[in-house]
């Protein structure tokens, strides 16, 4: 369980520099860094603030012993990640050693937050984020069950302890405060995703309604076919996948290793606020000589906060 219950002690210094770093860009309003000269009579104007990379990715446990063991997809895992470069990644299926791998492949900018669901089991669903862009203004967990408090509860029948990380960040450019809510729901029971997906929506019904929010997550439910996705669009979030401006390839998100399928279903998703506005969407299918990083593919957009 070390240095799985919050930032570590790494990332804590990291956030610490971050900040220290961006005190320019948080200067006085007629600061440089903050406004540029307008096109006319030298008016001065905001400076542009670039749209937000969000990812969710379901990273597929590293101990599976068969032919896509963690060694072998972890080399395309940092290629992928690197390449992408996203700004915040709600990952599912995490183990501490792997997230710590992960950390050290992506750079010295990232960190990451995340509790494991159980005692017995540090399996977490993590949040990482780019500290050079974001910095965690407050994180806690809660439990998909009957008692959310309480580590490791499962109360509806899921066939493992199901949990949310959250995350309220700033963004150190547009000074905008919003939340990550990042989750994993049960592979084995439908009701269990259904009572977990109440949860979520009365969780959220709880925070400031006023930022917008990121719900990211393997769902386990097909969008559009399952009552999960209906209670949680109910509860006020947007499909980013269908609000999108432009969209990406679209593939169905877990794949096993087996050829792709367009258009197929697509279980791993990145809700929001309707005052999210998504410039795009995408699948994202990157491979190394037929070698994926995960059984599933990543789902990333771009968006700009309302």
């Amino acid at each position: 369980m070390t240095g799985i219950t919050g930032p570590t002690r790494r990332a804590g210094l990291r956030t610490a520099l971050t900040a220290l770093a961006t005190l320019p860009l948080l200067g006085t309003a007629g600061s440089a860094a903050t406004r540029r000269e307008g096109p006319e009579r030298g008016a001065l104007q905001p400076a542009p603030v670039t749209p937000l990379k969000v990812m969710t990715f379901n990273l597929r446990y590293p101990g599976a012993r068969d032919a896509h063991t963690w060694p072998l997809r972890r080399p395309v895992m940092r290629a992928l990640l690197r390449r992408a470069a996203p700004h915040v990644i709600g990952t599912q299926e995490g183990l501490p050693s792997q997230l710590h791998n992960i950390e050290a492949d992506l750079a010295p900018h990232y960190a990451w937050i995340g509790k494991g669901r159980s005692v017995e089991d540090p399996e977490a669903v993590a949040v990482f984020y780019d500290m050079r862009r974001l910095t965690p203004v407050e994180h806690a967990h809660f439990w998909l069950s009957d008692t959310p408090e309480v580590q490791g509860s499962d109360t509806w029948g899921a066939d493992y302890p199901r949990m949310v990380t959250w995350v309220r960040f700033r963004d150190l450019r547009s000074r905008r405060e919003f939340y990550v809510f990042n989750t994993h729901l049960d592979n084995g029971s439908q009701y269990a995703r259904v009572r977990s997906a109440d949860l979520i929506a009365a969780r959220i019904a709880r925070t400031d309604r006023s930022l917008p929010l990121l719900l990211t997550g393997d769902f386990n439910a097909v969008a559009h076919r399952n009552p999960v996705y209906d209670r949680l669009l109910a509860a006020g979030l947007v499909d980013t996948w269908d609000t999108a401006r432009a969209r990406g390839g679209a593939y169905a998100t877990y794949h096993g290793y087996r050829p792709l399928t367009p258009n197929g279903d697509r279980i791993d998703w990145i809700l929001a606020t309707p005052g999210v506005t998504v410039d795009r969407e995408w699948t994202d299918t990157f491979h190394v000589d037929g070698r994926y990083p995960s059984d599933h593919l990543p789902v990333l957009a771009s968006v700009t906060l309302g």
